[in-house]
């Protein structure tokens, strides 16, 4: 055929050079009654792209009319394991669920099929008054489910024929700080449902730091706050994104951050040659600090069975003074007798991250830590499997993203010029706007605003938008979703397809309110 390709996004949209009039007869079991009836001389122009958020990536248009839940119309499946997509997808659009049984005329029928992209992608096809959402596994299909959600919302149809999309970055994240600031279980799970929809796959949940620890446990109930979640509202959180495809991405933040758990061991607090305590940093050369963190870590593996899990690692006290091994000196003298002459306070800290993650590894995790708890020289290197998630250059050795890729390692964007979210906008923050970040931010622009190089892109894995609590009573829970609803569809339109947007910030956040939540 003769065709013409138009952009769609970083995309394309291939298109027919003629116009067709087109004859479609229903089979097997009649019209849903969702589409106008076409006729022989029916004659429908070329569809155009579906317009959601994100953009699909590829989209090939046909003439046709279309495809609308009618009364009649069902969900069905090839196979039993995409059931749940189904159940839901049916549920959202006022269709029957059938289970595995053929498609008719009206249905949806969603498939398990080989193809060339990854496991997050899929193949959506309107044609012949039916819809079919085929993908290589679950959570493609499950994406599928949402660009056709998207496409028929508010009484809209889905234009006729094909497209094929998927993911940029494998890892779209949020995190949520529920340590200092309690959120109920309902406002999370309100927020696993719209991550989902916008084919987010990761949810970070920061839940103890200074001012508290806030997920019941077992192995340490004393350090848990009076406000917490309990396990039976974590273990709904977790199925009800597991349903969506999310990973929930567990942080214990040590060996800082840990105020919650010293309060109820003050032994285990580290203090300075001027008898000083530094808050929430505990004693990385006291054997008891370890036991405790590895006992929390190892009881909430089998709380949240996700792939990935976050390790905290910033801003321990102890590195912050000019000069650690002085200011210090029984943490100098731990990492002398562990490491040998001329190890430093820095490598007693990797060791410690380092068995942190050792602790994960054994419960097969994917760990990552902050930037700055990765230090540059030094006798002990931190684990090659760590992955980096890069938030600032400001702190005390922090170093340049390209430090940490020429080494080879993967990177999770972070960057707290575009992508935290500060209650109270306190030491400098400003709240992000979907705007910047849809405009001015990519993938690659890890620190401040300049990109990193792109023969660098396949080690930059992904991104996330991070609300953090520092000032916990400045914005209510309805506040805080108001106020990340454009930056969280701004960054997954970018995590998704970094190249040029489609649309217009204008139209585009005329989209996000026609699609509302």
């Amino acid at each position: 055929m003769n065709g013409r390709t138009v952009g769609v996004g970083a995309g394309v949209l291939v298109a027919g050079a003629a116009a067709l009039s087109l004859a479609l007869w229903s089979t097997g079991g009649g019209r849903s009654g969702g589409s106008p009836a076409p006729t022989a001389t029916h004659s429908y122009p070329l569809s155009e792209p579906p317009r959601t958020i994100p953009s699909v990536r590829s989209a090939t248009p046909a003439h046709g009319p279309g495809w609308r839940p009618g009364p009649d119309g069902r969900v069905v499946v090839g196979d039993d394991r995409l059931a749940d997509e189904g159940r839901l997808l049916a549920g959202e659009l006022g269709l029957r669920y059938a289970g595995r049984t053929g498609a008719r005329a009206g249905d949806v029928a969603l498939a398990l099929a080989s193809g060339s992209g990854g496991p997050e992608s899929y193949t959506l096809t309107v044609r012949g008054d039916r819809v079919r959402i085929a993908g290589p596994a679950e959570a493609g299909v499950f994406y599928g489910t949402r660009t056709l959600k998207q496409e028929v919302h508010a009484g809209g149809t889905a234009p006729e024929g094909v497209v094929r999309d998927g993911p940029a970055k494998p890892q779209r994240g949020f995190m949520l700080d529920i340590a200092r600031k309690p959120f109920t279980a309902g406002w999370i799970e309100n927020l696993v449902r719209e991550l989902g929809d916008l084919k987010y796959n990761e949810l970070g949940l920061h839940f103890s730091d200074d001012q508290g620890f806030r997920i019941a446990s077992t192995s340490h109930p004393e350090v848990v706050s009076r406000n917490h979640l309990t396990k039976a509202e974590v273990r709904r959180i977790v199925a009800l994104a597991d349903a969506r495809h999310i990973n929930v991405v567990p942080e214990i933040d040590s060996p800082g951050h840990l105020g919650a758990v010293i309060a109820a061991h003050p032994e285990l607090q580290l203090r300075g040659a001027d008898g000083r305590a530094p808050s929430g940093a505990v004693d990385i050369a006291d054997p008891a600090a370890a036991r405790i963190v590895d006992d929390l870590l190892k009881e909430y593996t089998r709380l949240f069975p996700g792939r990935y899990w976050h390790l905290g690692g910033d801003e321990y006290t102890a590195l912050l003074a000019s000069d650690p091994q002085t200011a210090y000196p029984s943490l100098a003298a731990a990492a002398r007798s562990r490491y040998g002459r001329g190890a430093r306070v820095q490598d007693l800290a990797t060791g410690w991250l380092n068995d942190r993650a050792a602790t994960l590894r054994r419960a097969h995790r994917t760990v990552r830590a902050w930037n700055d708890g990765f230090f540059a020289g030094g006798k002990v290197q931190p684990d090659k499997a760590l992955q980096v998630a890069y938030w600032t250059g400001r702190e005390p050795g922090a170093r340049d993203p390209v430090a940490y890729l020429r080494t080879g390692r993967q990177l999770i964007n972070y960057n707290d010029e575009f992508l935290y979210y500060v209650l109270g906008q306190p030491h400098g923050f400003r709240y992000p706007t979907g705007r910047r970040i849809y405009e001015d931010w990519t993938p690659l622009v890890l620190r401040g605003t300049r990109p990193v190089p792109e023969r660098y892109d396949r080690q930059v894995v992904g991104g996330s938008l991070a609300v953090w609590c520092d000032q916990a009573d400045a914005q209510t829970e309805d506040q805080v979703a108001a106020g990340i609803r454009m930056p969280l569809r701004a960054l997954v339109q970018k995590l998704w397809d970094p190249g040029r947007p489609p649309l217009t910030w204008e139209r585009f956040r005329a989209l996000a309110h026609r699609l509302g939540d």
